[in-house]
């Protein structure tokens, strides 16, 4: 079985090479970041600013390192966990997953807080962050 994702835009910021982007988001990040829809999905966009934080999805286009199925997350204190316990951008589905705020909407353009990823990352898909189904208050950090 094939499955086939068409870029819907690509995510803007002002790192351009790898190792330049932090760990996760950073919401005080210096530099602009947004993300540039396809113009004729802008219509999608609709009520979308009546949310403070969305998911992005984005396509890790630019790996630096193969896909390992053990590895030690930096916020792990050192221990060797297996990938699927990480958030490691070396997956065997190149596919990442980062939360921002949604600054402002204009056109097709978003302005969003401080994210993850390099210039010009491929954008699979945006989703509201929706606090009564997000937050999950039994959640804990793992690892532990």
């Amino acid at each position: 079985m094939d499955i086939v994702f068409h870029p819907i835009g690509r995510i803007r910021t002002p790192f351009t090479t790898v190792g330049d982007p932090p760990h996760q988001p950073d919401p005080d990040a210096p530099g602009t970041f947004y993300i540039e829809l396809h113009p004729e999905l802008t219509d999608g966009l609709y009520k979308l600013e009546t949310f403070a934080y969305i998911h992005v999805f984005f396509y890790l286009d630019r790996p630096d390192k193969p896909v390992t199925l053990h590895v030690k997350p930096p916020k792990a204190g050192g221990i060797e966990v297996g990938l699927f316990a990480s958030r490691s951008p070396r997956r065997p589905n190149p596919i990442g997953l980062s939360t921002v705020r949604l600054k402002s909407i204009t056109g097709s353009r978003l302005d969003i807080s401080g994210i993850d990823v390099l210039d010009k990352t491929p954008l699979l898909d945006i989703k509201p962050y929706i606090k009564r189904l997000d937050i999950k208050e039994d959640a804990d950090n793992g690892w532990g």
